[in-house]
């Protein structure tokens, strides 16, 4: 199978599982140790000044009030993701997922975002997704996911909300007209 990196995940109408419904998850590391994600449209109850405030960390002023920081899936809800545009050799612990997007877990981007020093475009998630190694293909082989190439501008640019269905339409689909029942050909 090809590789699923940079690969936007889109969860189908009847996947149920309470951690991945109505979830568009992007796909930043598939190798042979298996697959690891980002979801990327489920906001949190939780503010980036709110984790500075929690990590410590000293942060300007009001700058970090409003943004939204992210329910990054159900592995690993106590470290930080941080995807960003960029290249993943300006930051500690960072991997390089495509072309100007990075993904970085270390702390030395949180404090330099507090600063406004960081990334202008980045997303931050408590949390991540992953499968191991052939878990992800038995899931896509079953229906459970929709597949479409990564964009920065619909990780970045646009609101939480509306991220899953630029996803499906940038394949032409709408998922509100889909079936919850799937079936094989």
């Amino acid at each position: 199978m090809q590789s699923l990196k940079h690969q936007f995940l889109m969860a189908m109408p009847h996947l149920e599982d309470p951690n991945f419904a109505g979830t568009l998850t992007y796909i930043c590391d598939y190798d042979e140790d298996g697959t690891l994600g980002v979801t990327v449209n489920r906001p949190s109850d939780f503010t980036l000044q709110g984790l500075f405030e929690q990590l410590d960390i000293d942060s300007e002023p009001g700058v970090h009030n409003e943004v939204i920081v992210y329910n990054g899936g159900p592995t690993h809800r106590d470290r930080g993701f941080i995807l960003h545009r960029g290249n993943a050799e300006d930051w500690d612990s960072s991997i390089q997922v495509a072309d100007g997007i990075a993904l970085t877990t270390s702390m030395d981007m949180l404090h330099a975002i507090a600063k406004r020093r960081g990334p202008d475009h980045y997303l931050v998630a408590l949390g991540c997704a992953s499968w191991k190694l052939g878990q992800l293909e038995e899931e896509l082989k079953q229906n459970a996911w929709l597949t479409v190439e990564g964009e920065a501008g619909i990780l970045f640019d646009l609101p939480a909300e509306q991220r899953l269905t630029a996803a499906a339409g940038s394949l032409g689909v709408d998922l509100n007209l889909m079936t919850r029942d799937a079936g094989h050909a």
